[in-house]
Order: structure tokens, then sequence, then C-alpha cells
């Protein structure tokens, strides 16, 4: 593939792009919505081929459940396109206006950055979801997916191309950068992707820590960083400790390969003797030989392990935690626990070993509640919440492109207006300046 040559048209096509009406836009998504059931059988065929290949490699359930595709999941992704095409374009939004004293009228206003590169690990919704997002703010999309997904991603894109193209839209505005198959040039494209100044406006990691590690340290073109998820809830002196358990399990099980499912809870000493033996057991049964379905390892400091005993046993799914569980996005049933002193010391804990993704305490106090939402520094911080919640959807801002964990243009989950900047736009009448 010449990417050169592919950024090239890219670019056309984001200027082309800046032009369209919303009501252009919203039809061409809605095409794409429509190809996508029409070649529903296609994409779910691919999709198992590349689950069914992954398998075959050893790839742990929890990675595998992010890669597989269901009908209703594909059912998922089809009305979040026809939401988007329902919201407000934000291209052309006044931010804000004013007049100055000598006359000059001044407006912001919204525009696209331009052309977006998207490199994203094993999970096929992010193909739509960067695309549709994109589009519906006027920018032109690069995918590079991972090999794990390769047919996934081909089905997808290709279905986009066809519904953009039988609805008006403009199909050169998406296009997927194949990883090579094997060998040391695999992430040849990447590098060169990271390094398309001129060609490239943003680029846009969404994965593990080491994916985002590798595009931030690497990239000569401006990065917006989508974390990793070394999430922790906090289970406060002041805690319903029942109300902490189920936050846990739904926070821990529900999708452990999420980066916004917890890794690691902190309890206050005077709730450990409780909540830790009722945590273990939430937990079981414990299925080493079957991937742990269904079951968490529990990585438990001494005291922790004090609790367990003090309840009369530890049970086999916790063992000794080690110094380097602390900060470890594991993306499996596995999840750290500690104890500590108070408060202070939970907040130490977290800001030394998050990733600035998501945080919560459960706790009755709201004084103690308040402490923690301004000291832990993190995109979001929750209060008696899972941090499941951290998601374009679930926070009513439709599909997202991913949770931004850095301080500048973007933090949170990434909607609409993350994909756009601003231009100023300034009126006068031969105004000149003494």
């Amino acid at each position: 593939m010449n990417l050169e040559a592919v950024c090239e048209g890219l670019r056309e096509a984001a200027d082309r792009l800046a032009l369209c009406t919303a009501e252009e836009k919203n039809r061409a998504l809605l095409g794409v919505a429509s190809a996508l059931d029409s070649d529903r059988q296609a994409i779910l065929d691919a999709n198992r081929r590349d689950v069914e290949r992954a398998r075959a490699g050893g790839m742990k359930e929890a990675l595998v459940a992010r890669l597989a595709l269901s009908s209703s999941g594909l059912d998922d992704i089809i009305k979040s396109l026809q939401i988007l095409a329902s919201q407000t374009d934000p291209i052309g939004e006044v931010v804000s206006g004013w007049k100055v004293p000598n006359g000059l009228e001044i407006r912001q206003v919204r525009v696209p950055l331009g052309v977006a590169a998207v490199i994203y690990e094993s999970r096929p919704n992010v193909t739509v979801d960067a695309f549709s997002l994109a589009y519906k703010s006027s920018n032109a999309v690069l995918l590079r997916g991972s090999s794990s997904a390769l047919e996934s991603n081909r089905a997808i894109v290709a279905s986009i191309r066809a519904g953009l193209s039988a609805s008006g839209g403009i199909a050169e505005a998406v296009a997927l950068s194949e990883p090579a198959s094997s060998g040391q040039d695999a992430h040849a494209d990447v590098d060169w992707i990271l390094n398309a100044v001129g060609y490239i406006d943003v680029a846009l990691p969404r994965g593990g820590a080491a994916l985002i590690r590798r595009v931030v340290e690497s990239a000569r073109v401006p990065v917006i960083e989508t974390g990793a998820g070394v999430c922790h809830l906090y289970c406060d002196e002041g805690a319903d400790v029942r109300m902490a358990v189920n936050i846990a399990v739904n926070a821990k099980i529900q999708k452990p390969g999420a980066c916004n499912a917890i890794e690691c809870v902190l309890v206050h000493e005077s709730k450990a003797a409780e909540l830790v033996p009722l945590l273990a057991k939430a937990f079981v049964p414990f299925e080493p030989k079957t991937g742990r379905a269904g079951g968490v390892e529990l990585r438990c400091d001494e005291r922790a392990l004090a609790a367990l005993k003090g309840a009369g046993s530890v049970p086999v799914n916790a063992i000794p935690a080690a110094e380097t569980d602390w900060g470890m996005e594991f993306l499996d049933y596995i999840l750290a626990v500690r104890v500590v002193d108070s408060i202070d010391e939970a907040v130490s804990h977290i800001n030394r070993y998050n990733t600035k993704h998501s945080e919560t305490i459960v706790t009755e106090n709201r004084t103690r509640a308040r402490y923690f939402q301004s000291r832990v520094d993190a995109a979001c911080l929750y209060v008696n919440a899972s941090t499941r919640f951290t998601d374009g959807g679930e926070f009513g801002m439709g599909a997202e492109l991913g949770i931004s964990t850095q301080k500048l243009h973007a933090r949170g989950p990434m909607g609409l207006t993350a994909l756009t900047t601003i231009k100023y736009l300034v009126e006068g009448e031969g105004h000149i300046r003494p």
C-alpha cells in the first residue's frame, strides 16, 4: 500500500467533506448503517475467522471477547450510527462571539481537524466508531487496526465505503492501512503514519498501555492519548460494604478487557475484615483450567490475606500480591487488593499507580467523597458508582472514539467535539491597526 498516495486522497476527501451539509453527512451515515445490516453475514463470518485464528494462537479469552462481534453487537453498532445521525453537527457551531471597542466582530467557530489516523487493537466496533465520528465532524480517517481483527476490519470498511457510495457520501474519506503479515516490517506502516507530518493532522491510539506508549513516544504528528485503564475502587471507612462489593463485581467482571474495568481495590482498614472475605466469595468459582471463567484471582497484600485468614481460611482464588501488581493493567480476571490506613493513603496510592482514567470511591460520607474527587488526578471520578460508566454512550454523548487521559485538547470520553478545533472569524469595515 502506498500510504503517501492514500493520505493525499484522504486530504482531498477531507477538503470535500468540510463543504458537506449536516443533512448530507447524516444521509451518508444512515446509508452506512443500512449497508452494515445488508452485509451482516459477511461481516460476522469474517469476524468468526478472526476469532478462530486468535483462539488457535492462544489469545486470552478476555481479549478474545474484545475481538468477537455478535449479531446483537452489530445491531448496537448500527443503532449507534442512527443515533449519531440524529445528533447536532458540531461543524460551524459558534462557540463564542463578541465585538471589541474598535468595532471588529469576532467569532470562534468549530471546524474539523482534517485527517485523523486511528491506531487501535482488536475491537471491530472501533472501526465503525472511528469512521462515524470522523465523518460526522467532517474529518477523513485512516484506520489502522490490529492483525488479529484484519478480516473483520476489511469486511467492515468495504461495507462502509459501499454505504457511502450508495448514499451520495464520500467513500474516499475512509481508508484502511493493513498490517503486514509478519516480519520486521509488520509495523512499518504505523511508523510512517506517526511521522506523516503534513499528511496526518492527529493520531489517536486506542488500546493497551504498550500501544499507547509506543505511539506517544514515536509520533511526530500531534497525538491525543486515549488511555490504558489502571482503575481503582476505594472502599472508605464510611462505605456500605455490600454496595462496594456489588460495584467491584460489576467493574471487574462485566468486561475485564475494557479500559474502564477496575484493576485494584483499596479498602480502609476498618472495613477490611468485612469486605475482603465478601469480595473473595463474590469472585468464585475459580477455574484456572478454563481461564478462570466465572471467577477472579485476587492478588492480596499481607493485611488483605490476614483478613481472609481471620474469616476462616484463604480461598483458592487469593494469592499474595507482588509489587508489580500495583499499577498493572491486567485486562483479565485478576484483581489486586490492598488495605490502607486512611483516605490519604488511598489517594497517594492511586495517584502513584493510576493512568489518569477512572477512579471511584464508595462512601456515605460526602465530605470524604468530595475530598477524593478533588485530590485524585483522573479524567473521571465517581462516588458510589462503577467505573464502567466511563463511556460516551453512558454519558449521553453517543459514540466515542476513546477515553482521553491527557489534559490538553480533550479529556475523558471523546465525542464529536473532540475531533474539532476552532477558527477565529473576524469581520471589519475597512479596519486598519493604528
